[in-house]
């Protein structure tokens, strides 16, 4: 049996791509007496403009451990697709034609939400499809566990260790500011795992009367440092009130005056408190080098299981895994869906149970 497939990594990048990537093309490459691989260069710009190159077998060797992505990736967003290019090129189209031009059997798309919704689209233009869920924000509905999540908890945690030792060492607050703007997987996880005091994330919006009192109640126990995990899309009560446009308007005024959100916050405690504050954002080393074990076996059998799929012929799927077990979702049924912290999550009723305040 021979098949033709094309691979494509879109977005953010992330620990396990090339973990995943080779997962798909060693199931497929130990099954089938011929098989030729096309990645697509940089996301969907290399399926739009055909900028790809065949594949063999020495480009998936040792790169099990190696993080980022050997094809390159790119943001696309999905309500542009269906906008021509400055030149007037149809890019839906465009894809479509690259796509019969290799006679691929199907397009195996590594990528998160946005990615995830493009890649339906082209399901619904008539292609086959198969996605995998990548992300560091384990947001993607259908699947408990997305990967690249658990290496990134894993360098958030680290970063929270070592402030650990300065905040304890010169009795101050520090605000460690974790990745996700929409949803605080990361944050919860990280703040959990490092023991922060305080966890502020975009589901639970907070009350900053709440915040001090965690803080001040910290310090007249004796304790005279506070470490918060701060999302990048924490919100205040006030704030998470407001029209949506009358939030984006302040919150373009925040962006006036401080970096950030976890600056904001550190600001307004200092006034509150007259406490040193520090802020530490560890950014995209969340997203860097390599896969850690968990990552490694996660993507290794979200691969075996896409190749699975291909060579039963069964397309228009993301293979999530749920309960432990790989499963096939359809892409209608999870596309564009948020998987998001419910605030009577039991993570959160367990931390709080800890003395973990979230600020509500």
């Amino acid at each position: 049996m021979m098949k033709r497939i094309g691979l494509l990594t879109s977005g953010g990048d992330c620990q396990a791509l090339n973990a995943t990537m080779r997962g798909v093309v060693k199931g497929l490459a130990n099954n089938l007496d011929e098989l030729e691989v096309y990645g697509f260069m940089n996301g969907y710009k290399g399926l739009i403009y055909g900028d790809y190159r065949m594949l063999t077998s020495k480009d998936f060797s040792g790169i099990l451990t190696r993080g980022g992505t050997i094809l390159g990736t790119s943001r696309q967003p999905f309500k542009l697709m269906r906008v021509p290019d400055e030149k007037g090129l149809d890019k839906v189209e465009a894809m479509k034609q690259n796509y019969y031009k290799l006679r691929l059997d199907c397009l195996v798309i590594l990528g998160g939400n946005g990615t995830q919704k493009t890649a339906n689209l082209l399901r619904e233009e008539g292609l086959n499809i198969i996605h995998l869920p990548k992300t560091i924000d384990n947001d993607i509905w259908g699947t408990d566990m997305t990967f690249g999540f658990y290496s990134a908890v894993n360098i958030a945690t680290e970063a929270i260790d070592c402030i650990h030792t300065t905040a304890s060492s010169h009795n101050r607050v520090f605000i460690v500011e974790v990745m996700g703007h929409k949803v605080g997987w990361l944050t919860l996880y990280a703040g959990i795992a490092s023991g922060a005091d305080v966890i502020l994330i975009p589901e639970i919006p907070y009350d900053l009367d709440k915040v001090v009192e965690a803080i001040e109640g910290r310090r007249k126990r004796g304790s005279g440092f506070t470490i918060l995990a701060v999302a990048e899309g924490a919100i205040s009560k006030e704030d998470a009130k407001l029209p949506k446009k009358e939030l984006k308007k302040k919150q373009e005024e925040y962006a006036k005056k401080y970096p950030s959100i976890s600056y904001k916050i550190a600001k307004e405690i200092e006034d509150r408190t007259g406490m040193e504050i520090r802020v530490t954002v560890p950014g995209h080393t969340q997203r860097g080098g390599s896969p850690c074990p968990y990552d490694r076996v996660l993507s290794t059998r979200l691969g075996s299981a896409a190749a699975k799929l291909i060579l039963n012929d069964e397309y228009g799927y993301m293979v999530g895994i749920v309960n432990g077990k790989t499963k096939k979702v359809p892409l209608e049924e999870c596309a564009g869906k948020l998987k998001m912290v419910t605030p009577d999550a039991q993570e959160i009723r367990d931390a709080k149970r800890m003395g973990i305040s979230f600020g509500d």
